[in-house]
């Protein structure tokens, strides 16, 4: 569980302390039976945050987590679900509902039942009576209900957060407007819906606004503008719709924008070089079209800029190369046209550069060269016709490079052999020859995507050396020879066991070695596909003690003999297709009822027998083309439909 505290907590803890230490009254008896009321209320404790909650004390001076005046008025009542004690943070909980007999505490000015995960209920009402509130906190928990009318009375509140529970309906207008001196407000990760109020832009105090995860529709109100403070903005994950509003290049405070995954739709607006202060923004999985303006080159203090998964066309502007702050640029998946700029060699801090999935075309520019601390290069599926890796990219250190479908030609060039490349895909691309024996030297690879490509030989011996090699996909090339050198690479314990391999499309040979389960590169795989090779032989038994393997394709692999019952010890498989062989036998019934199958097909073999009974839904062509009692098909088909 990720633990998170409000920044305030322990500025109120020591206001907490100080508050009962000032007090010299005994606990007013209103705000004693108050807060006795919300206590029936709590139906579990199990870390007795209430414990010395007792009718026979004094609230200010013997309750924990409650503080008074001097007058004996109750000022603080803070008993959150997270709390830090001397370098020790506990983390408890507590079931029940909010009493409205809360709205009595006419002193409250701080009521923190923060992160007690399981508060349920409405927030009452009555809670609108507390006039000198500064600061609510009822994030983390199960509240439902929407917020109350009465919470506009609060008009000394500075800070409220009502995240992460289950309320829903509008924010309402009139209570928004009341909130004059708030600075933080958090809603997010509710169910709240309607447009965000207007009169969000008389909030003029605000510098945290976080409203993401919610329902909100409608267009970002103008009035955002007129929030010259605000520092923090999120709205992501809801569904708002409109373009941005031009008002938005008011906001010279702001440091942090997510607009991600709404609805937006238009050109971003020129007006965003407003954003003077801004250092991280994320305007991704939306539908903005039209090109990116010049003036963006103005947001010299931006470090991360996200705008991928969008429409968004053009040239890229030459000012990007003004943003030196820039760690990270993600623009894929748009419609980017044209070079890539040489002013981004000055980008001298650029770790991240994710250009993949637009129509850029045209020759690199060797100026990128330049980007000594750039790490990860995606530029695949751009029709950029490379026809070679140019050699100035031995001059970067980067450890991801995808230049998937660019245009590559010809054999893989030597200098990836020296290379400390982690991450490598050239799928897609027209490179051919032989698999250089030197590509066990790039030791660090751990990802390596060769597939859809012209390749030609068998797997040379030095391959084993990929020690930390976890994902391997070489599928539609003309690889050949024994699989041998693949399954019994080295390992570097705990890294280096496969997860994924993709041989398929190959001419690979077999037969696959009676052991492959009990190879330490094996232990852990999760998918394994080999189809449409000669490799022939029996199914290994062994495949059943590969315990995390979910998927198995050997489709059109020329394997003859029984499934042998072991497959079914491999208890993840949701996915088993074997069709296109010559297996013989009967399905094995521990196989067919593993838990998690879900895809199952051994069509076109020679198996016999009836089909055993089986729970998952398999269509009947799973297992026609076999010589299968039509007893067994007929069984099936009752079973797979409920009918019969």
């Amino acid at each position: 569980m990720e633990i998170s505290m409000h920044p305030q907590t322990f500025s109120l803890l020591f206001f907490l302390i100080f508050s009962t230490l000032a007090s010299s009254k005994a606990c007013h008896p209103v705000d004693k039976e108050a807060l006795l009321d919300f206590k029936h209320k709590i139906t579990d404790d199990p870390s007795k945050l209430l414990h010395s909650w007792r009718v026979s004390s004094d609230c200010c001076t013997s309750w924990e987590g409650v503080a008074c005046d001097a007058s004996g008025r109750v000022v603080n009542v803070s008993r959150p679900g997270l709390a830090s004690d001397n370098d020790f943070i506990e983390d408890t909980y507590m079931s029940g509902t909010l009493s409205p007999y809360l709205g009595n505490l006419s002193s409250l000015q701080v009521l923190d039942l923060s992160n007690l995960k399981d508060l349920k209920g409405p927030i009452p009402e009555e809670l609108g009576k507390l006039s000198k509130l500064t600061h609510l906190f009822l994030d983390t928990n199960k509240l439902t209900g929407s917020i109350p009318f009465t919470l506009r009375y609060l008009s000394q509140l500075e800070k409220m957060y009502l995240s992460d529970n289950f309320i829903s309906g509008i924010v309402p207008p009139s209570v928004m407007k009341s909130w004059t001196h708030v600075s933080e407000l958090g809603l997010s990760g509710n169910a709240m819906s309607g447009p965000i109020p207007p009169t969000i832009g008389k909030v003029v105090m605000i510098t945290k606004l976080d409203l993401h995860g919610n329902n909100f529709t409608g267009r970002i109100p103008t009035g955002f503008g007129n929030l010259k403070n605000l520092r923090y903005l999120d709205l992501s994950e809801n569904q708002i719709t409109g373009s941005i509003p031009q008002s938005i290049g008011g906001l010279a405070a702001l440091e942090l924008l997510y607009l991600n995954q709404n609805q937006l739709t238009g050109r971003i607006p020129s007006s965003i070089s407003g954003l003077s202060s801004m250092i991280f923004c994320r305007i991704s999985e939306n539908k903005l079209s039209g090109s990116l303006p010049p003036s963006i080159g103005q947001l010299s203090k931006i470090q991360r800029l996200i705008l991928e998964n969008n429409k968004l066309t053009g040239k890229l502007p030459a000012t990007i190369g003004h943003l030196t702050a820039l760690t990270d640029i993600f623009f894929s998946n748009n419609y980017f046209t044209g070079k890539i700029p040489s002013s981004f060699g000055n980008l001298l801090n650029l770790q991240t550069l994710d250009l993949s999935r637009n129509r850029l075309s045209g020759q690199l520019p060797p100026q990128l060269a330049k980007l000594k601390s750039l790490q990860t290069l995606y530029l695949s599926y751009n029709p950029l016709g490379l026809v070679r890796i140019p050699n100035w990219f031995q001059e970067l250190r980067v450890f991801q490079l995808m230049l998937a479908n660019t245009g590559i030609e010809g054999e893989l060039p030597h200098w990836l052999s020296s290379s400390s490349i982690s991450q490598l895909d050239l799928s897609g691309n027209a490179l051919t020859g032989k698999l250089p024996w030197w590509i066990g030297n790039i030791t660090s690879l751990s990802f390596l995507n060769l597939s859809n490509n012209g390749f030609h030989s068998s797997i040379p011996v030095e391959f084993k050396n990929l020690s930390l090699l976890m994902d391997l996909d070489l599928h539609s090339n003309k690889f050949s020879g024994h699989l041998n050198v693949i399954f019994s690479k080295e390992v570097q314990d705990p890294l280096g066991h496969f997860n994924s391999i993709d041989l398929s499309y190959n001419m690979f040979t077999g037969p696959i070695d009676d052991d492959i389960g009990e190879r330490p590169a094996m232990s852990s795989i999760s998918s394994l596909v080999l189809s449409h090779n000669t490799l022939g032989g029996s199914l290994p038994k062994s495949i059943g003690k590969m315990r995390e393997l979910q998927v198995l394709k050997l489709v059109n692999t020329g394997l003859s003999g029984m499934i042998p019952e072991e497959l079914g010890d491999a208890k993840e498989l949701s996915t088993i297709l074997l069709s296109r062989n010559k297996l013989t036998g009967a399905i094995p019934e521990i196989v067919l009822n593993l838990k998690e199958l879900k895809q199952f097909d051994v069509s076109s073999n020679r198996l016999r027998g009836r089909i055993p009974p089986h729970k998952a839904i398999i269509p009947a062509s799973a297992f026609k083309n076999n010589p299968v009692t039509m007893t067994g098909l007929r069984n099936h088909f009752c079973g797979a439909w409920r009918a019969c």
